[in-house]
């Protein structure tokens, strides 16, 4: 009868250790995707059901996605990719991946919410959407549209023949044909489900609570980006121009440094 109690105790002893070898054994987090830096690769997330919507889970990442979208070259890059069969093929099977449950999932996150809620009284974050609207780069990048190779390109892709040929031959497409037999396939219907019920597709903080095994809260992942930085101009565009900055004024008004003179090669002393 002496021998219960002590059972018990070495049970109950033996509990955080198999808690914390559970936790060792389980899988690292992914790391957090690249924050986009051109105007394609934003269109090109948004499209894509799986990562899309990622610029509003995030203060840091709304102000490089609201850079991107208020560049001209968005749009012209968006032109073709409406005439193009291929990209609405890619979009519709994104859709259907399991993948896009999990995206979806993120907003049950309180970590979205609370970034949102110290961004609303964050002034740099204000100062950073203001510094984009009134870049006088992008302005002239807008008014020199007209002239833009993109936007030609854009307007020629409407009479192009071999663009109406691609829809003739879209129904041929690996990637229509997949979305066609997608209703008959029984993984879709199980990767759905798996989603819906891993703990880990609904983020860190929620994944604590509905894994009994977890003991302790774990780390939130660090945002992608460290502060409120935008877009990096288009390859040949001059500097973003903050007017909201000291400094930018400062280097504004002042000229720019005189070249130094080429250093002459050492005379050798005279005996």
């Amino acid at each position: 009868m002496r021998l219960k109690p002590l059972a018990a105790a070495l049970a109950l002893g033996a509990l955080p250790v198999l808690a914390a070898a559970q936790q060792a054994a389980a899988p690292a987090a992914q790391p957090a995707k690249p924050v986009p830096q051109t105007p394609e690769a934003w269109l090109h997330r948004m499209t894509d059901f799986t990562q899309n919507m990622s610029a509003f889970k995030d203060p840091k990442v709304f102000v490089p996605w609201f850079s991107a979208v208020t560049e001209p070259g968005f749009y012209t890059t968006m032109g073709n990719l409406v005439m193009d069969p291929a990209g609405w093929l890619r979009m519709m099977n994104s859709m259907i991946d399991p993948g896009a449950y999990r995206n979806m999932a993120d907003w049950v996150d309180p970590n979205v919410y609370t970034r949102w809620l110290a961004a609303s009284f964050d002034p740099n974050f204000y100062t950073a959407l203001l510094a984009t609207m009134t870049d006088p780069g992008k302005m002239m990048r807008w008014l020199m549209m007209p002239m833009d190779p993109k936007l030609w390109s854009m307007m020629v892709n409407t009479l192009n023949p071999g663009m109406y040929m691609k829809w003739m031959m879209a129904p041929l497409d690996p990637k229509a044909i997949n979305l066609m037999v997608a209703p008959m396939n029984p993984n879709y219907y199980m990767g759905w489900m798996g989603a819906a019920m891993d703990p880990k597709t609904y983020g860190p903080t929620w994944s604590a609570f509905l894994t009994p095994a977890a003991a302790t809260l774990p780390a939130v992942p660090a945002p992608a980006t460290t502060g409120y930085t935008a877009a990096p101009a288009p390859a040949g565009a001059p500097a973003v121009f903050n007017p909201f900055d000291p400094n930018a004024w400062a280097q504004f008004f002042t000229l720019p440094a005189a070249p130094a003179a080429a250093a002459q090669p050492a005379q050798p002393a005279k005996k």
